[in-house]
C-alpha cells in the first residue's frame, strides 16, 4: 500500500509531451518580435545592472590662499 502510494505521488516527467504540445504550434515570432522580447527582459534583475561607480572625491584642501590669512589675521587680531 505504501509503494502504491509512492507510485501514485511520484513526479512525472512532462518534457515529452510538452515539447510535442508546444512545437505543434504554427506560429513562429520572427526574429524582430524574439530579439524585443529578449532586450525587455535583459537586465531587469539587480545581478544583471552594472556595479554604480561611486563618486570620485576630490582632495581635501583649503579654499584661502595664505594671503588671505594673513587678511584675516590683520582684521581680527589687529596684528601687521
Amino acid at each position: 500500500s505504501d509503494l502504491e502510494e509512492y507510485h501514485k505521488k511520484k513526479a512525472v516527467n512532462h518534457l515529452r509531451a510538452n515539447l510535442r504540445y508546444m512545437l505543434k504550434g504554427r506560429f513562429v515570432a520572427s526574429k524582430a518580435i524574439t530579439e524585443q522580447v529578449l532586450a525587455q527582459n535583459r537586465g531587469r534583475k539587480s545581478k544583471d545592472q552594472p556595479p554604480k561607480k561611486a563618486a570620485k572625491k576630490k582632495p581635501e584642501g583649503t579654499v584661502f590662499t595664505e594671503e588671505d590669512f594673513r587678511k584675516f589675521e590683520r582684521e581680527y587680531f589687529g596684528r601687521p
